[in-house]
């Protein structure tokens, strides 16, 4: 892990999505933090010992899809696969397919496995059990503006983890997608997909893949636009409770938290999102093959 001294930052940006905004002034205590992802091998070693069940893992109850046919109904996640050609970038469900099956174990399907990605990021992991693994490991997930804190590396309102200039090809600076989203991928540094971590260079504080490989799980429920510390009029509690219910997909009453840092699958012409700033939604229940996590530990 690497100590992270706390400070005052500005958090967010005006130059790219609307979430990421409003720029303000946010404070983080000191606190200690992974220097990569959580690997398949570290995942292992908390399943091996505890025996725990991922939520991709569990059968899926009928009586939450209602009208649906049981025969349908089996364990899996969320699988990238590419289109054929160019298609229309507004529906995401032409490169998204559900992988019976597919789990930690087998990241694309009851056919794959991770014997040869032991040193990748571990995917296929819900909200639950990011936090399953980090109270195992003595640890808790990174709150948003901890994690953004961390990944400026030092570097006030920069683009990037590595300055305000965007990488090149000869010089990548994390694992995004190179060539034309989402049916032609050239490879990051050769890898097509997640990448070891550790591959490509760290931060100013010696964070790894803080731009791109896997998207990463924080605490934050998810919101239109930053809430800014001491706007709101209600209690502690009250206000959780209604950011977790607002941030919920409209017809759905499962609670989205803030993914930072980007993946393999971020293009500059879809998502421009491997940078500090930027952030997306994602139900607590989802598991895919573009999402993991990293823990931190108070000081």
């Amino acid at each position: 892990m690497a100590l992270i001294d706390g400070g005052t930052f500005r958090m967010g940006s005006a130059a790219f999505y609307a979430d990421e905004t409003p720029v303000h002034e946010r404070t983080v205590t000191a606190f200690e933090m992974d220097t990569h992802p959580v690997t398949n091998a570290r995942f292992a070693a908390f399943v091996d010992e505890t025996g725990y069940v991922t939520v991709a893992e569990r059968p899926l109850d009928p009586a939450d899809f209602p009208g649906a046919d049981p025969a349908d109904l089996v364990p899996g996640g969320l699988v990238f696969t590419p289109t054929a050609g160019p298609v229309d970038l507004r529906d995401w469900r032409q490169w998204w397919r559900w992988g019976a099956g597919a789990s930690w174990r087998q990241p694309f399907g009851a056919e794959s496995g991770i014997d040869d990605r032991l040193d990748h990021p571990v995917v296929q992991v819900s909200f639950e059990d990011a936090q399953a693994y980090a109270s195992w490991a003595g640890k808790r997930l990174p709150t948003e503006a901890e994690w953004e804190f961390a990944a400026r590396g030092g570097l006030d309102q920069a683009l990037y983890v590595w300055g305000d200039e965007p990488d090149s090809p000869g010089a990548l600076g994390g694992n995004h997608w190179q060539g034309r989203f989402p049916y032609l991928n050239t490879g990051a540094n050769g890898w097509v997909g997640t990448s070891p971590v550790g591959t490509f260079p760290p931060n100013g504080y010696g964070l790894f893949d803080c731009a791109g490989n896997v998207w990463e799980w924080t605490t934050d429920y998810y919101t239109e636009r930053h809430v800014v510390p001491g706007t709101a009029s209600v209690d502690a509690g009250s206000r959780v409770n209604l950011l977790a219910a607002a941030s919920a997909e409209p017809g759905s009453r499962i609670p989205r938290r803030v993914l930072k840092g980007g993946s393999h699958l971020c293009a500059p012409e879809y998502c421009l999102r491997y940078r500090p700033a930027a952030r997306s939604p994602q139900a607590d229940d989802t598991a895919t093959t573009h999402i993991g996590f990293r823990c931190v530990r108070d000081i």
